[in-house]
């Protein structure tokens, strides 16, 4: 117990205050993002919207994120990332307060489009934050932390958010997301320090086509290629398996909101003392494969799990485990390889790594379901993210 409560100690220590700061700051928006993962049980139960329609709908986060990163990456290397998180920060929450007027299919799609790309923005500012204001030693925990507080985040969101869609309604969710994205502005501006940037950065034409281009690193592009599926794969946690549980295993707001919150919680827990004990051992590659291994694994558990609650929990740790192994190594892999000057377009690719995979998993998951049932989504996302398994093991027997 001792040896535990050391491993803790160790894994919250040395690591700047700006990184802390830009970890509240994060909790404090991440408490109220309600909005992707009661979207769309707010289109099927209270619009009134078809399966697959609120599939195609959500999809429009998707490319709004991609389209948002790949913006938020250009601007990060030539502006200064301070203003694009606060600028990000503010104009989603007013973006998402329009979801309060409008009910067709067409112009949720539309707001839901919008506020992705100003929200997604944030993703390479937030990542070139991170590496200026951490070193290189304390890099994995420095994410780790962020990751966290957006954990921490995302456990009491959805426990407070399916009371909420309940007791209020799903109306106060959009409100109470964009309230604490003004907070969380306002918590950067006042203690956050605006650190400067050359002027000019990125401009040059000569190093936009140099070898040190992101787009000319062919193996960090099978990277993010992978990393696609992997968050197609992991994403149907908000995409498919809410419907999933509330079509089939008739659970009610209240506990699929609770099984959501276990996952944050549960990251919570285990994530920095893992990373903090892992992350200076030889190879950290090895652990995303880990990670990703344990994707097939908690879908065959819900296939065969015969709609029980008990199987639903152990599917929740599951999918946790290969976010705690895989995602934190991603990141860092993707934050360690560029130069200086290359930090945000290396970021914006990772990022939008996960737009695409915003886009894929609902339409995917939800056609999937729509059309040939769920049992028949779960036996293509075992095999799809068997192979994505594959492609990780290849990249690292690249790397040596």
């Amino acid at each position: 117990m001792l040896s535990l409560l050391n491993l803790y100690k160790a894994s919250y220590s040395n690591l700047q205050r700006n990184v802390w700061i830009l970890a509240i700051a994060m909790f404090i928006n991440r408490s109220g993002s309600m909005v992707l993962l009661f979207t769309s049980l707010y289109m099927t139960n209270e619009l009134g919207f078809s399966i697959a329609q609120t599939g195609f709908v959500m999809s429009f986060y998707g490319i709004g994120s991609v389209l948002g990163s790949y913006a938020g990456g250009w601007l990060t290397d030539r502006k200064n990332f301070f203003d694009i998180m606060i600028f990000s920060l503010i104009s989603s929450g007013c973006i998402l307060l329009f979801l309060l007027y409008f009910k067709s299919p067409f112009a949720i799609a539309c707001i839901i489009f919008v506020y992705a790309f100003a929200a997604d923005i944030f993703r390479p500012a937030n990542s070139a934050a991170i590496a200026i204001y951490s070193t290189s030693e304390n890099r994995t925990r420095s994410v780790s932390l962020v990751r966290m507080a957006i954990n921490l985040g995302f456990s009491l969101g959805p426990a407070v958010g399916g009371f909420v869609a309940i007791k209020l309604g799903y109306s106060w969710l959009f409100v109470i997301d964009a309230m604490t994205g003004f907070l969380a502005a306002i918590m950067l501006y006042k203690y956050l320090p605006r650190v400067e940037v050359e002027k000019g950065r990125g401009q040059s034409e000569v190093l936009l086509n140099s070898s040190t281009s992101a787009y000319r690193d062919y193996k960090y592009l099978f990277f993010i290629f992978l990393v696609a599926i992997y968050g197609i794969c992991f994403f149907q946690i908000f995409a498919s398996i809410p419907q999933y549980f509330s079509k089939v295993c008739h659970f009610h707001e209240d506990r699929i909101g609770l099984l959501l919150a276990l996952n944050g919680l549960l990251v919570v827990l285990i994530e920095m003392p893992l990373v903090a004990y892992l992350e200076n051992k030889p190879n950290t590659f090895k652990y995303i494969i880990i990670g990703v291994l344990f994707l097939p694994i908690s879908f065959v558990i819900l296939l065969l799990g015969q709609n029980l609650l008990f199987w639903a929990l152990v599917y929740t740790l599951t999918m946790t485990l290969s976010e705690i192994f895989a995602m934190p190594f991603m990141m860092n892999y993707a934050l360690s390889r560029p130069l200086k000057e290359r930090q945000g377009q290396y970021a914006a690719l990772y990022s939008i790594a996960y737009g695409i995979a915003n886009i894929a998993a609902p339409s995917l998951g939800l056609g999937i379901a729509s059309k040939y049932g769920f049992e028949n989504m779960f036996y293509f996302l075992i095999v799809f993210s068997c192979f994505n398994f594959l492609g990780f093991w290849c990249l690292k027997k690249s790397h040596g």
